[in-house]
């Protein structure tokens, strides 16, 4: 018997006359002259029919079994699928205790109760569809950047820089070390954490490559169980040599989201229709809507000014000079059309050192960018990078970072070009586009404590 996928099953043209498929029982419903039987095997969201004599029904044959079914594989007349399995062997291969087994049988489970099982929640409809997406949007991801000329770089997980000083980090130790003296000499002879961004190495290699992207984990310690943070997220990162401005940089940003979400859409079509019309029923018509929709941009200058006279009272008032918030970003985007906006030239002393400097006093900026989306607000950043080496040490000297960032000047020294980059969460991304509220349902495993534990 030729072995078949489900997916390959529903969309064969030809019947066959011996075929094997392999998955796990969706539902039974046993009749008295016919057994019903739909079995799913996670390559699609629906699943294939069994059609069995009654005969063929075993006492373990339930609801989360695994089995083997053989027979021929035959038109369907039911109007909604194309194909159906007549059985004519199934073997149980992996019993299933309905009764402990804590998905039941034609049930719709909320996310939050699937989320207490994180080792089984992946046989749940809504989030077996949301990890085909993650599957294709990476693979979309990958295509996008190797179609335009970027090769893919594998930065380092462990790493001695903090990059942007983005906020609290893990430090890796060898087990041994925990246990001894706080006069301990490091595994690496220096600290060493978990990265926080590709961004740095990346840097390197576009002093070589003039296209070059990342795309890994990335890892943030922050002591906070909020429904926008994660400890471990995957980054999409990329930088480009050789370009002065930042509108190169927002039009690969544009592109990106745009190229991804099309190939989402068009190879996941019922996956992201489960989400948009379970989960977000608004974000069908306003994804589409996205797509082909121009994005605004505003200075951030423009965008403080915007808050001031916003008609509403915000927890952090907007002052220039203050970083934006996400409730200032949400209502950037709706005051601008529930388009996506990019938010350019941020304050000099609000960006980290590499950064390029605009100089343009009194209100000093640097050549940053934000783009924001609805419901999430910031999903992408970056910036042009300063390659000037006067005005870099300059700046570094003042941070006293010279010593460690020695390395970084180098790069200035030797062949330095006008380049720029940016970082997009993906996370961030997947929870945009299918309408999640609480980002700890777009991970395959969700995490409650910083443990990370199963």
């Amino acid at each position: 018997a030729v072995r078949l996928r489900v997916r390959e099953a529903l969309g064969a043209r030809e019947p066959a006359d011996a075929v094997r498929v392999q998955g796990w029982v969706r539902s039974v419903r046993s009749q008295k002259e016919v057994l019903f039987l739909h079995i799913n095997d996670g390559s699609s969201l629906e699943s294939l029919q069994v059609v069995a004599d009654p005969s063929l029904e075993k006492r373990d044959l339930t609801f989360g079994s695994a089995v083997e079914v053989q027979g021929k594989l035959v038109k369907s007349p039911h109007r909604m699928q194309n194909m159906e399995l007549q059985a004519e062997t199934i073997r149980v291969v992996g019993p299933c205790d309905i009764w402990s087994f804590p998905l039941k049988m034609k049930e719709r489970h909320p996310l939050e109760y699937v989320r207490q099982f994180p080792h089984l929640r992946c046989r749940n409809n809504t989030l077996g569809a949301l990890l085909r997406i993650r599957s294709e949007a990476t693979a979309g991801i990958h295509s996008f950047f190797q179609d335009n000329g970027y090769v893919h770089i594998h930065t380092p997980i462990i790493t001695s820089n903090d990059c942007e000083s983005a906020g609290e980090l893990f430090q890796i130790e060898a087990s041994s070390e925990a246990k001894e003296s706080a006069e301990k000499t490091h595994f690496f002879n220096v600290p060493a954490f978990l990265t926080v961004s590709g961004q740095l190495h990346l840097e390197v290699m576009a002093g070589a490559f003039t296209h070059v992207f990342t795309f890994g984990p990335t890892f943030r310690a922050e002591n906070s169980q909020s429904r926008r943070h994660l400890a471990e997220f995957y980054m999409v990162e990329a930088e480009l040599s050789f370009t002065e401005s930042l509108q190169d940089i927002m039009q690969v940003m544009e592109d990106l989201f745009k190229t991804v979400t099309s190939t989402v859409l068009s190879k996941c079509p019922h996956d992201v229709e489960l989400f948009h019309k379970y989960i977000a029923p608004a974000q069908k018509s306003d994804i589409t809507h996205k797509l082909f929709s121009s994005s605004c941009r505003i200075s951030y200058s423009e965008a403080v000014e915007i808050l001031k006279q916003a008609p509403q009272t915000f927890t952090f008032k907007p002052e220039w000079g203050c970083d934006l918030q996400t409730e200032h970003e949400k209502y950037l985007v709706k005051h601008c059309g529930d388009v996506p906006v990019f938010v350019v030239n941020y304050p000099y002393d609000l960006k980290p050192f590499y950064m390029r400097d605009n100089e343009d006093g009194p209100q000093h900026t640097v050549a940053a960018v934000d783009l924001l989306v609805p419901g999430v607000g910031e999903l992408c950043g970056g910036s042009l990078r300063e390659e000037r080496l006067p005005f870099l040490e300059s700046r570094l000297q003042r941070l006293g970072l010279t010593d460690a960032c020695q390395w970084y000047l180098d790069l200035r020294k030797f062949g330095s070009v006008p380049h720029g980059g940016f970082g997009m969460g993906f996370e961030r991304y997947l929870q945009y586009i299918l309408g999640v509220d609480n980002i700890k349902d777009v991970i395959p495993f969700p995490r409650f404590s910083h443990s990370c534990l199963l």
